[in-house]
């Protein structure tokens, strides 16, 4: 872990080329049970594109992103998607790092709540969230992609005020 860097930077439509790539890398698991790539460079650039309603926050690594995570305000919410980090990478605590700056940055912007949506084919997913203060709402159609399997998303929220005082020892949550 000495080659990867501790600091994040927000995406730019340059970078668009190696976060797709970083994206389908982390998300080939899904190939399983549905069809084709989780986004294409051109999806990627548009979402970096000032003004877009969101941005992608990255973690670099000699040589390359090592993960990253898709950030946008929804109202009082925000959102969050695309959490990726290379599968080499993975287990290093990286998606957490991302999430809780993605949900530091969410909070400073003025957002009380975070959610994100998950497919439930991937209960390991679930779990992970659930370990990071989130909690199942309800479920969506998938509408994404062609699904080899029938499968739905699962709709996650997280109060972040309630998380903070918490964090804090200031209540419960």
């Amino acid at each position: 872990m000495d080659n990867l860097a501790i600091s994040v930077r927000r995406a730019t439509p340059d970078d668009a080329a190696a976060l797709a790539e970083l994206v389908n890398e982390a998300y080939a698991i899904e190939k399983s049970f549905v069809e084709g790539d989780r986004t294409s460079e051109e999806e990627i650039a548009a979402m970096t594109r000032a003004g877009a309603g969101g941005v992608f926050l990255v973690l670099e690594q000699a040589g390359g992103l090592a993960a990253a995570v898709h950030l946008e305000r929804r109202g009082a919410e925000a959102y969050f998607g695309m959490l990726s980090v290379r599968p080499e990478l993975q287990g290093m605590g990286l998606g957490k790092r991302l999430v809780r700056i993605a949900e530091a940055m969410a909070e400073a912007t003025g957002a009380s709540s975070m959610t994100l949506r998950i497919i439930n084919l991937r209960e390991e997913l679930g779990r992970w969230y659930r370990s990071l203060g989130y909690r199942e709402v309800g479920t969506s159609p998938f509408d994404h992609r062609r699904a080899k399997r029938p499968c739905h998303f699962v709709d996650m929220h997280k109060d972040l005020a309630a998380a903070a005082a918490v964090e804090a020892g200031l209540g419960a949550a």
